[in-house]
């Protein structure tokens, strides 16, 4: 188990300024790119026991995150 963050600019080192572009510029990529964020903290904050939760809810969560991660790579795509 890795309790390194996955921030997007580190997932996506090549479309470093696709996404602040649609960050800036995209009301619904930068909601996604918040709720990644948020989310992407909580499971961070969980695999480190600063707030510890249960095994399942854990892996919910990074279900959801590889979820908003897929369509947020869909988006910088199609901007290619």
């Amino acid at each position: 188990m890795t309790h390194t963050p996955h921030e997007l600019s580190e997932e996506f080192p090549e479309f470093t300024d696709t996404l602040h572009r649609l960050k800036t510029g995209d009301l619904h990529f930068q909601k996604l790119s918040e709720e990644y964020h948020s989310l992407n903290r909580d499971i961070h904050r969980a695999e480190t026991d600063v707030e510890p939760t249960s095994d399942d809810h854990l892996e919910e969560m990074k279900s959801r995150r590889v979820r908003l991660k897929d369509e947020i790579y869909a988006m910088l795509k199609a901007t290619v």
